[in-house]
């Protein structure tokens, strides 16, 4: 026969155990590290405002903590500084603004030459707006310049500026994009320890990286080489069934990057720092949405 009142014990006592246990855990995650990303929006992402100020303003309302310039640009150091120091806008990196034009791998010397000038220039303005990388396509290969060919003088040309990144403290980040080069995380790795510095690492593109891989997954083998994100999703869909460049035309978090996957191993891996909105332009209203699509990422 059943001892009623031993159930009720043991029965009050697994409630009271369960709700230890949930207690617990939540506990656990309150005191559980946040995961440290900061947001920041790409300047030409913000449609409206004339005037340096005015989108450094709108973006900030938005909700975004920094923003990413291009550099050479026709922007003044003492417009961008006091857009700056009016908003409270960090600016928290430059963007080679040639180097789709000007690669480090061209088969010209002068070119070459010409490229090398622009990145210096792209970190000195970094450095002077308080930034702390600059993203760089280091090579592109095409029918003009190999494979083997886009290695080797990239490399030596990144090589002559390492010492500048070295002094001014400002990192040179490689972003994967289309530019059929380093299209493997072992082989994007290889690359930057070649280099021999910690001024050079990787400026993960999340979306990108979806058309030919896997994000989590380069998050994994690049670990410390990582320096900064760029936020974008990409629809593998849209791409099979309208066309390559098709694929970006969708909000992030509804493409086919593993959000989910990618922030944990970004959790993994121990990355803190800036991840920047490459999103399609547009008003307060579409800044305000991108930055609530970035929390709810940012929180899986």
């Amino acid at each position: 026969m059943i001892d009623r009142r031993k159930l009720l014990v043991s029965g009050g006592a697994l409630a009271l155990g369960t709700l230890w246990l949930r207690e617990a855990r939540a506990q656990d995650a309150r005191s559980a590290p946040k995961r440290k990303l900061r947001k920041a929006l790409m300047l030409y992402m913000c449609r409206d405002g004339k005037s340096l100020r005015e989108k450094f303003e709108i973006i900030a309302r938005a909700g975004f903590e920094g923003v990413e310039l291009d550099s050479p640009s026709p922007i003044s150091r003492e417009e961008v500084l006091a857009a700056r120091e009016a908003t409270g806008l960090a600016v928290c990196g430059t963007v080679d603004s040639v180097h789709w034009r000007k690669q480090l791998a061209d088969p010209s010397a002068e070119v070459r030459a010409e490229a090398v000038a622009a990145l210096e220039t792209a970190l000195r303005d970094c450095h002077a707006f308080g930034g702390d990388s600059v993203l760089l396509v280091p090579a592109i290969v095409n029918t003009t310049v190999d494979y083997k060919s886009a290695y080797e003088r990239s490399q030596a040309e990144l090589r002559r500026v390492l010492p500048l990144a070295a002094e001014l403290k400002v990192k040179i980040g490689i972003e994967n994009v289309w530019n059929d080069f380093l299209l493997s995380p072992l082989e994007a790795a290889r690359y930057v320890d070649e280099l021999e510095s910690p001024w050079v690492g990787w400026h993960l593109d999340c979306g990108n990286i979806v058309n030919y891989g896997h994000g989590e997954q380069w998050v994994r083998i690049l670990g410390p080489r990582l320096c900064k994100l760029h936020i974008k999703d990409y629809s593998r869909k849209r791409r099979d069934g309208e066309g390559l460049w098709k694929g970006f035309e969708v909000a992030l978090g509804e493409g086919d990057a593993n959000w989910k996957a990618l922030m944990a191993a970004l959790d993994e891996v121990g990355f803190a720092g800036w991840a920047s909105a490459e999103v399609a332009a547009g008003d307060e209203a579409h800044l305000r949405d991108v930055v609530a699509r970035m929390d709810r990422i940012f929180a899986l």
